[in-house]
């Protein structure tokens, strides 16, 4: 797993956060080849040490000229900072992943999840904005590929049950630290989330809009159209913050063009790169179970009672890692492969 073993010079925007740990622990873990290292983070971390294959880096503070000589810089630091440092790292010559929501929908930059549609990457060669899709996108567009590929998807509803990790360190540390305090406090006051976490479901994930929905569900919706290269898939999406520390769950309805067989649809689904698939529907992979892992993890695959088309299926991943970190280094090594 290495993009022809050609050590790279990779920056990484927001190193010292949960995204951007993860991405260093991928790193480590697949033994990326890296010729060096240039951490960068908010000036309170500043000077602080990161370790990397045995090697110390001092994370550094985003000014000018800062991303030269790199060949890839990971950005996992909000839309502002990529709108504004992502152009720079690419004008310097390094390929920009971001894994904000700056960049998604532009019709500009291609939005990727390998397994669904790395081809977009084998004819770029001038470094550039990749656009690392959104968590909950990116565990759902993996599960349809297959199925879209021979059967053709026409319609998706899905409902997410989306760990707290998703809000970053802050929404995991509200979780532990209200569960903590809650035999004296069980009303607490909320910093990261609009209510409670703690033994409650908050179906609010990001902002409004004056239809109804959050931005959470329209990046579902969008985004996975535009992975998916099919504009006119039917996608609608409910999402719900729930008090799990890591990994998203999502209750999917997929509807085909046709009618196929229950056996038909688990063998599609077990040709789909990056899938775990479980075929008996009393067995199924959980959130804690399937946190840390690589794969986007199938179960409870059921027909819908009242239509034969549509199938219904429980899609588990690590949001940290497929869903933000694995997904950018994957990409990398696509672009380098």
């Amino acid at each position: 797993m290495s993009p022809k073993n050609k050590p790279l010079k990779i920056g990484v925007v927001g190193a010292t956060g949960m995204v951007g740990k993860s991405f260093m622990e991928t790193l480590e873990q697949k033994k990326f080849p890296v010729a060096d290292l240039r951490p960068f983070a908010s000036d309170a971390s500043v000077g602080k040490s990161i370790r990397l294959l045995g090697k110390d880096y001092a994370v550094q503070g985003l000014k000018p000229g800062c991303f030269d000589g790199l060949d890839l810089v990971f950005f996992s630091s909000g839309d502002d900072i990529s709108r504004e440092w992502a152009p720079l790292a690419a004008k310097a010559g390094a390929w920009a992943i971001d894994n904000s929501a700056a960049f998604r929908m532009d019709p500009k930059i291609h939005l990727v999840v390998p397994e669904v549609n790395g081809d977009l990457l084998k004819s770029e060669k001038t470094p550039q904005i990749i656009a690392n899709p959104n968590c909950s996108t990116i565990q759902l567009v993996v599960a349809l590929k297959p199925l879209h590929d021979k059967y053709a998807v026409t319609d998706v509803r899905v409902a997410s049950y989306q760990a707290v990790s998703g809000a970053g360190q802050a929404g995991y540390d509200e979780l532990l630290s209200q569960t903590k305090g809650y035999d004296t406090n069980p009303q607490p006051t909320p910093s990261t989330f609009s209510q409670p976490i703690v033994y409650n479901c908050i179906p609010e994930i990001g902002s409004f809009d004056d239809s109804g929905y959050t931005s959470e569900e329209m990046k579902i919706m969008n985004e996975t159209r535009k992975i998916m290269r099919a504009p006119k898939m039917r996608v609608s999406a409910f999402t719900v913050r729930v008090p799990v520390l890591n990994a998203h769950a999502e209750a999917v309805w997929v509807t085909l063009d046709r009618e196929v067989s229950r056996d038909q649809l688990i063998e599609t689904l077990q040709f789909g790169q990056g899938l775990c698939v479980e075929q008996n529907v009393r067995k199924y992979p959980t959130q804690k179970q399937v946190s840390g892992q690589d794969p986007v993890h199938v179960g409870r695959i059921h027909q819908d009672q009242n239509d034969p088309k549509t199938w219904l299926m429980w899609v588990v991943s690590d949001n940290i890692r497929k869903g933000a970190a694995l997904n950018g280094l994957q990409i990398a090594e696509a672009l380098y492969s």
